[in-house]
């Protein structure tokens, strides 16, 4: 079990990392592309620039729309930002000492119900309004699966919550 705890850890920073890294993105480029500061339009208005902070250093480039910058740019980072929010949570039930716990299964229900039913929709919709490449398509089917996966392992997480009670009540 120190194994798996150790390993937990890591990709619980990892993804808190991960998280941070794509909702501080969107929200930068958000105010950036907002307020007009350290952004800059080019190619006569069709595309911006956001820059790094406090440098003339282009950090995000993105088609000067906002039909484009909310469904092809601000929804997936905010996405994967959620996503991989929710994956530290799943990776700290791990470094719980105890595992089978009602906390930890709504963890894990929570992210089983993005994985499952948040992807398709989001790249219907995109589709209406951007080329969705055949990539995103796998993506979508790749998160189900993953879903999948973690609805089984929220009901293996159950029924040790189950048995815990009786074994409780046994003694």
């Amino acid at each position: 079990m120190q194994q798996t705890k150790f390993i937990a850890k890591i990709l619980y920073y990892i993804s808190l990392v991960l998280a941070t890294g794509y909702l501080g993105s969107v929200i930068y480029s958000l105010f950036c592309i907002v307020t007009g500061i350290g952004s800059q339009t080019f190619d006569n208005g069709k595309f911006l620039r956001v820059f790094f902070p406090f440098t003339e250093q282009p950090f995000m480039i993105v088609d000067y729309n906002l039909t484009y910058i909310i469904v092809a740019f601000a929804l997936p980072l905010s996405l994967y930002g959620l996503f991989f929010l929710m994956s530290a949570s799943v990776f700290k039930v791990f470094l719980q000492p105890k595992l089978f716990t009602k906390e930890n299964i709504v963890a894990l229900k929570r992210f089983y119900m993005l994985n499952i039913f948040v992807p398709l929709p989001i790249s219907l919709l995109a589709s209406f309004f951007i080329p969705v490449e055949s990539i995103i398509w796998g993506l979508v089917l790749i998160h189900f699966f993953l879903g999948i996966f973690a609805f089984f392992l929220a009901g293996i997480f159950s029924q040790g919550v189950n048995l815990q009670k009786e074994q409780d009540l046994f003694i």
